[in-house]
């Protein structure tokens, strides 16, 4: 067989020739449209690839990006791995002092960045050493301008060469980086198109719009799916807000689209209390990453407004996409209750994933009920941090990855997160799950928002303690949620406590930041006010 590479420029080259017609669009500063086509896209990546080479730039070379999700960001995505060098999507929502952390430490050489994300690097310019900044709606143009697209030629990458580079969000310690060489990242994006939840595919005509921030994973390997199958692509630019997210949804006869849980809820609120505002009859489906969905969201959107919505898993470790909650085989005809069952799941592996669980040194039954911490590997399953050989013992002396996930397999192979290694509550030798109370809090019709957490216990060690975000205008007192809770779980498992805030914090791509709650309401029980 031919020895051809796993590369991107193939792609780039495809998306050019095959789908050059497509749209690429994208909500601007100002709430216009800005629309393209792919061949637009790939002429002018390949200018920026020239462009950085005739900085100095040579392979292997670091290009930042402080961006949203916007057509020029898009270029990026390709110009750079194709020009030879590594893109390094930062998270802006990062702590400044985290920022300059990431930036130096990857030893950055070039930074893009939006007006709007200015103050930012305004913070963190002292210190860092970068040798280039472009401003995208400005010095960026400046820069293509200087460069001929004919100029640029393959330059023939080896495919386990980097491409692009994520750091985690540092939510224990310092951010740590994670290197996606291009035959990852290819097949990472044929892995995501094998499973594909809502089978996107050239003859429907689909319009995809990644919510998921270009800066996080790379927006779980959208754009490139997008571009290796054709499909229409929309960036909702700065503008994350629901409402923003609906209009686009119409205006762009979007199909597919792919987020996280908090934006998901408050699309749904917004659909509840005006259901005949947005016409989404072009709406297939909605993919929801990043922390479990709750049960009645899911229902939700499905018998109230026709939608489904499926669950990817995945970690800035494995590139991130890992598993999808689409059934299989006989699966598609199964009951009701059996496919809201897998919808809630953490889902199947995708081809190539293996997964294992392990609680010491033993590996747990796929019975459905046994737990232990998840491990994966594949080749797209990061095998180290960049430059980071204290974090080593993540990865297992047979090379599987440990997620920090706690987990049941079923026998079907659908994976069920019940908690995070750091998160489990353990109470009197027992694990209790604090993402199934969580999830359980959530349908309550009265909550909004929930995160459980574990709180000292004489006499147990550690005891669950609820804290709740009520919706507007609604009320719930602890008596009434433990009661709604109680037919759901074992009385060990109820809360102890239940605490009712305004808001929840959230790291910078929307999980709960437990570690914050735990600060906040730390101290054995006996001590905390009642």
């Amino acid at each position: 067989m031919m020895d051809f590479p796993l590369t991107l420029p193939p792609l780039l080259r495809r998306v050019e020739t095959y789908f050059g017609h497509k749209e690429v669009v994208t909500r601007l500063p100002d709430r216009s449209f800005h629309r393209y086509g792919y061949a637009d896209m790939a002429r002018r990546a390949r200018q920026l690839a020239v462009a950085l080479g005739q900085l100095g730039l040579g392979h292997g070379d670091r290009v930042a990006t402080l961006c949203w999700n916007h057509y020029q960001h898009l270029e990026a995505y390709f110009g750079v791995p194709c020009g030879g060098y590594v893109l390094h999507t930062i998270n802006i929502r990062l702590h400044p002092s985290d920022v300059s952390y990431v930036v130096n430490h990857a030893r950055d050489k070039v930074l893009l960045v939006d007006r709007s994300i200015w103050p930012l690097y305004e913070a963190i310019r002292d210190e860092v050493e970068l040798e280039h900044v472009f401003v995208i709606e400005d010095s960026y143009e400046d820069l293509l301008a200087t460069a001929d697209p004919g100029d640029w030629s393959d330059p023939g990458i080896e495919e386990h060469a980097a491409a692009a580079m994520c750091y985690t969000s540092g939510t224990t310690g310092r951010p740590k980086g994670v290197v996606y060489s291009h035959r990852s990242t290819v097949l990472h994006a044929m892995g995501v198109a094998a499973m594909s939840p809502f089978g996107i595919s050239l003859g429907e005509g689909d319009s995809l719009l990644p919510v998921v921030p270009m800066f996080h994973v790379n927006a779980w390997g959208y754009p490139y799916l997008a571009a290796m199958l054709g499909s229409k692509i929309v960036f909702p630019g700065p503008y994350l807000d629901p409402e923003s997210l609906l209009d686009d949804f119409v205006a762009e006869g979007v199909t597919c689209s792919a987020g996280v849980p908090t934006l998901w809820l408050g699309i749904l609120r917004l659909l509840d209390a005006d259901p005949g505002r947005w016409d989404l009859s072009r709406l297939r489906g909605m993919l929801s990453g990043g922390s479990a969905a709750p049960r009645t969201m899911i229902e939700a959107f499905k018998e109230r407004h026709g939608i489904t919505v499926v669950q990817g898993w995945g970690m800035t470790e494995t590139s991130p996409v890992a598993s999808v909650t689409d059934p299989v085989g006989e699966l598609r005809q199964a009951d009701p209750e059996r496919l809201y069952d897998i919808a809630t799941s953490t889902g199947m592996p995708l081809p190539f994933v293996e997964v294992r669980a392990r609680a010491g040194e033993s590996e747990v039954p796929w019975d459905g009920e046994s737990m232990g911490e998840l491990e994966v590997r594949g080749p797209w399953v990061a095998s180290s941090y960049y430059e980071a050989p204290e974090a080593a013992d993540r990865w297992t002396e047979d090379g599987w990855f440990r997620t920090g996930d706690i987990v049941t397999i079923e026998p079907a192979g659908y994976i069920r997160i019940k908690d995070r290694t750091k998160d489990v509550i353990k109470s009197g030798g027992e694990w209790i799950s604090s993402v199934d109370l969580e999830n359980a809090l959530m349908g309550h019709p009265a909550v909004a928002e929930a995160a459980v957490i574990a709180i000292p216990d004489d006499t147990w060690l550690e005891r669950p303690l609820a804290v709740c975000v009520l919706k507007p205008n609604e009320s719930a007192t602890a008596e009434e949620l433990i009661a709604y809770l109680a037919p759901q779980f074992a009385k060990w498992w109820l809360p102890d406590r239940f605490e009712f805030v305004a808001e929840i914090p959230k790291t910078s791509v929307g999980k709960f930041r437990k570690s914050a709650l735990r600060e906040q309401f730390a101290g054995p029980a006996s001590q905390l006010p009642r």
